[in-house]
């Protein structure tokens, strides 16, 4: 194998081997390796327990019950911030609450590991001399680009449900398939799902949504059932019609909006996805012959998308986020729009989001059929930019309240704050007006 390992990785094996312990590399690294990407995650089996493990690295730490002990790189010489995760063999156990072991059982082998670990292309090893250990003909499936169960998909799937999110994730991110007696069991076992904690269905799920391929991500979700048990609101969109330019019902749209979103932000792709979620709900077919409309589904959807955040339980940050684009993601632009209206926009939006709601854009109009872009976004783009030059609140005018105190003869006031309101109101409609000698002749005409 054409591969060198780091030498912090011959490092921690040499330390275990050299104290008469097996140990390899397992996992995504092995996996990761062979397909010639950069590892981020290392991980280590040996037969040796945790406690053995613990007296052989100074500063390593151990405070779980399912036999890991982590060693942090810069304690073995290293200046990155990662974490070795180094873990004692494990035998089959019980799974009661289909997600954890009711109890560790140490195994006696790598072989009996490995048969315990979920997919193929994940139970492969790697010993300190580069030999490869594949029980299951990983490397074959991971060259025909296929995510396949160790043994019975149903047994894996019963003892932790959350392999069924992984297996989709994982082919998500690689852009594999997942063989057919695979997908079979996930979607026999989909219900499986409502026993796993929403926190972590949610983190599998916004990785798919993070991941190189989301769209087919979505689809294989859909496919197998879990989508449903997940966001059946998406699952609504299908089959409802749209007029105008669009050429694909609302959930085709949207996957090719996901598609096409150029954000890497996972809040900005799962808005692109969920932007036009409100339009089931809205949708008015007016009859034959009459134009399909959506008043205000982003009003709807936005309502939609805060109740589908929070029973993923989602950040409020990432709710607020997902709300703002949702619900602005219709905004329009023509070139007799005044400076005020772009301020607007600006102000609702927020200049942090301005971005990310372009990028949404982008992804709505390539999902509709038509070009990433326009001369009226360009245009919209610059103006943007040029707005931000000028005034955008009351503390940017080129008077302030002790100026209006002083003019007016006030000690303060209410009377001070409608005063710079009215000249705010000004400059807003034209920003040339921002000039101290102009606002100082202003304050005394408005008093």
């Amino acid at each position: 194998m054409e591969v060198l390992l780091p030498k912090l990785v011959v490092k921690v094996m040499g330390v275990l081997e050299k104290a008469g312990f097996e140990v390899y590399v397992v996992g995504g690294a092995v996996r990761d390796l062979l397909s010639k990407k950069k590892v981020y995650d290392w991980d280590f089996t040996t037969n040796a327990k945790p406690e053995e493990i613990t007296k052989l690295f100074e500063d390593s730490f151990y405070d779980n019950a399912f036999g890991t002990v982590g060693v942090a790189e810069k304690h073995l010489g290293g200046d990155g911030d990662g974490v070795f995760e180094i873990t004692t063999f494990r035998s089959e156990g019980k799974y009661s609450d289909k997600r954890r072991p009711d109890k560790v059982v140490w195994g006696k082998s790598l072989d009996e590991d490995l048969k315990r670990r979920d997919f193929t292309i994940n139970a492969m090893a790697i010993d300190k001399n580069l030999k490869i250990i594949d029980p299951f003909d990983g490397q074959k499936d991971l060259k025909a680009k296929i995510v396949k169960a160790v043994g019975a998909a149903d047994v894996r799937f019963n003892e932790d449900a959350l392999r069924m999110m992984r297996a989709i994730r994982i082919a998500a991110q690689l852009g594999f398939i997942i063989e057919e007696k695979t997908l079979k069991a996930i979607s026999k076992n989909s219900k499986l799902i409502n026993k796993i904690a929403l926190e972590r269905v949610r983190d599998e799920f916004l990785k798919i949504i993070a991941s190189d391929y989301p769209k087919d991500g979505v689809l294989m979700l859909f496919s197998s059932g879990l989508l449903e048990l997940i966001i059946p609101e998406l699952i609504e969109m299908r089959g409802v019609d749209q007029a105008g330019h669009h050429t694909k019902d609302v959930w085709n749209h949207s996957l090719d909006a996901l598609e096409a979103c150029p954000s890497s932000n996972v809040i900005v792709r799962l808005a692109t996805l969920l932007h036009d979620v409100g339009k089931p709900k809205a949708n008015m077919d007016r009859g034959v012959g009459k134009e399909i409309t959506f008043y205000n589904h982003e009003v709807i959807g936005a309502r939609m998308v805060k109740k589908i955040a929070r029973r993923l339980k989602m950040s409020k940050k990432q709710i607020d986020l997902l709300w703002l684009l949702v619900r602005w993601h219709m905004f329009a632009y023509d070139s007799h729009m005044t400076d005020k209206s772009i301020r607007r926009f600006i102000k609702r939006v927020g200049v942090e989001n301005i971005s990310k709601m372009m990028d949404l854009r982008v992804g709505d109009r390539v999902g509709g059929g038509t070009k990433a872009t326009s001369w009226r976004l360009e245009e919209l783009k610059k103006r943007i930019v040029e707005v931000q030059k000028t005034p955008m609140q009351v503390k940017d005018l080129k008077v302030s309240g002790h100026d209006v105190m002083e003019i007016l003869e006030i000690k303060g006031g209410k009377k001070v704050g409608e005063v710079l309101n009215i000249l705010f109101e000004e400059v807003m409609e034209d920003s040339e007006k921002n000039e101290r000698e102009y606002l100082l002749k202003r304050v005394k005409e408005v008093k």
